[in-house]
């Protein structure tokens, strides 16, 4: 994410954003504090592993914390009333046919924080969303994959 880059997000995009922030701020420090506390009364810091990953963990929290709190001021809710069935667009749940297997699926085109394959939500950063982004039912697209091109018709877009 570059210095200028807007984060455009879902609302339920914003909400598991803003809880995940508030959750490491309040109950993760908490947790982590307690791990150090207890891994400094194990004595010799120098060999002393817990300690050493509790540091790690804490590291890595804290990235995760500015990480969040820059996407929030960066953010931008699409306003799904809003948008437009005509074509694909951040927010938008396709239905698309896989044209080699004849088999339909569905994803809803999201931002790259609440991006997970597992629940059908893909990034319009994503080889797949890129290519949905502005096309119209009745569309092929077509994407490069590690398994060769895969070619796709867009079947219908849905709120």
């Amino acid at each position: 994410m570059s210095n200028n880059e807007e984060v455009i997000v879902t609302k339920e995009g914003l909400r598991q954003l803003e809880e995940e922030l508030r959750h490491l701020k309040s109950e993760g420090r908490k947790e982590l504090a307690a791990r150090l506390k207890l891994a400094i009364s194990y004595g010799d810091l120098k060999e002393n592993s817990e300690y050493h990953s509790a540091k790690e963990d804490q590291s890595f929290m804290e990235t995760r914390i500015m990480t969040l709190e820059k996407m929030l001021t960066k953010a931008r809710v699409v306003d799904e009333s809003s948008l437009n069935l005509d074509a694909v667009s951040v927010g938008s749940l396709v239905v698309l046919n896989d044209l080699e297997f004849a088999e339909q699926i569905e994803y809803r085109v999201v931002s790259p924080a609440e991006a997970n394959v597992s629940d059908n939500k893909i990034s319009y950063e994503s080889p797949l969303g890129k290519e949905l982004l502005g096309k119209k039912v009745g569309d092929v697209i077509s994407v490069d994959a590690p398994v060769g091109i895969i070619k796709y018709e867009l079947l219908q877009i849905k709120l």
